[in-house]
């Protein structure tokens, strides 16, 4: 596998031809995202912008990527913290821009104290600015700054850019699809976050509240070298399961009770995103294993039909189909199929899509559509397969339907031949679900 700096650089190649093709050549600027204060002088943890880390590898704040295409050939220039020693001491190690320039392979590196000063002659006769707009208001300014001094340069026979472009576009392209250092990390990821599930199913007891399970996630996350949590984890027992971004995690739990775990670890920049939903004391009650079987059968319907060649949208109108069916099977609403779909009465129970992009991002970059059609599933995609049903209680329901959510995710690369289910190794099954909590 190539060294991760050939990678990014390769990557930035790329940038850099479509610059030329699209306008001719230019600059492209990508900041890193700012640290942000907590509550006085404390930070929340540092995360780095996902568009950069992309482009460089590099995780220190502060920093910003600049490529330049034009008739004297392609440069790619690196501006980050110089080296500290004092802050250092406070805040850790620093690379500073020489050894940032070797070690993630740039052309040219320069304090970010110089970039202000630096931009306009980078800018300065560039047919076309790529940066994202609108990302960070402070960025905004600094760009239309930049461009404001160039054209005040006008007189001395320099020309500003005639266009300014949104990058993202040309990289949500590139993002879609991942080349197979991403798709290793990508498992890592996914392995690591199997691992918290099983070890969930095993720990938790009717009496746990669900901040003790969360507890259990995290510590699974974190010795096996996941960085942070993809996204704030979902630990939503009883009622709470019918709540589709509950985030709580505070109820205690009882006897007879589903859990719907949501969580998914992030590995050195990259998101996995699972479900799993079990019994709070290891055996599914009868209502509860159908409504779990119907959803774990439009979970498996929706998998067969995730392979290249598809529309991305094919996989939930599966979903919807076979739901819709179960809830007309278990009298949840009534039938036929087709009024069902078509008066949309099944989004009583069922009102999300069926899965999403994922990678750097849990919501990954990307279009689901292009020009009013599906896109296309093709080798490299990765994203999620999640149908759920959400029973809240209800006059007009059966009692033993009553608080029952339940949603079965996992995370799938598109391949040559059809899928890789990345998450397979987390229970599924009602006979491994129940074997799982046994252990």
């Amino acid at each position: 596998m190539k060294h991760a700096h050939q990678i990014h650089r390769e990557r930035r190649a790329a940038v850099l031809r479509t610059m030329r093709e699209q306008s001719g050549g230019g600059l492209a600027l990508v900041p890193t995202a700012p640290e942000v204060t907590r509550n006085r002088d404390s930070h929340y943890p540092y995360r780095h912008d996902s568009y950069f880390h992309y482009l460089t590898g590099f995780t220190e704040p502060e920093a910003v990527v600049a490529l330049v295409a034009s008739d004297d050939g392609d440069r790619h220039l690196l501006f980050c913290r110089q080296k500290d020693e004092e802050r250092e001491v406070w805040d850790g190690f620093r690379h500073g821009p020489e050894a940032a320039r070797e070690m993630f392979g740039f052309d040219e590196a320069y304090p970010i104290g110089e970039l202000d000063g630096r931009l306009p002659d980078l800018a300065s006769d560039c047919p076309a600015l790529f940066t994202p707009l609108g990302l960070l208001e402070p960025w905004d300014r600094k760009v239309s700054n930049v461009l404001n001094e160039v054209r005040a340069r006008a007189r001395t026979g320099v020309a500003a850019p005639e266009q300014v472009v949104d990058i993202r576009a040309a990289l949500d392209r590139m993002r879609l699809v991942k080349d197979e250092h991403e798709v290793a990390l990508m498992r890592r990821a996914a392995a690591i976050s199997c691992g918290a599930h099983r070890r969930a199913m095993e720990r938790t007891r009717p009496g746990w509240h669900e901040y003790q399970v969360e507890a259990e996630l995290v510590h699974e996350f974190l010795r096996h070298g996941a960085q942070s949590v993809a996204y704030p984890s979902i630990v939503a027992s009883g009622p709470n399961a019918c709540v589709l971004h509950y985030r709580d995690n505070d109820r205690q739990m009882a006897d007879g009770e589903l859990l719907l775990i949501d969580a998914g670890c992030e590995y050195r920049g990259y998101a996995s995103d699972i479900t799993r939903t079990f019994p709070v004391n290891g055996k599914f009650a009868a209502a509860q294993k159908d409504v779990y079987e119907l959803v774990l059968a439009a979970q498996l319907a929706c998998l067969e039909a995730v392979r290249p060649g598809v529309p991305f949208h094919d996989y939930h109108r599966v979903a919807e189909r076979v739901l819709a069916q179960g809830m007309i099977d278990l009298k949840l609403i009534q039938g036929p199929l087709d009024a069902a779909l078509e008066s949309g009465s099944y989004k009583r129970f069922y009102m999300h899509r069926a899965g999403h992009w994922l990678g750097m991002d849990v919501h990954d970059a990307g279009l689901y559509q292009v020009k009013g059609e599906s896109a296309t599933l093709v080798p490299g995609m990765v994203l999620t397969v999640e149908p759920g049903l959400y029973i809240r209680a209800a006059d007009d329901l059966p009692p033993a339907f009553h608080d029952i959510g339940v949603r079965i995710e996992d995370d799938v690369l598109v391949t040559a031949l059809g899928h890789e289910n990345l998450t397979a190794s987390a229970p599924k099954s009602v006979a491994e679900v129940e074997a799982q909590c046994a252990r």
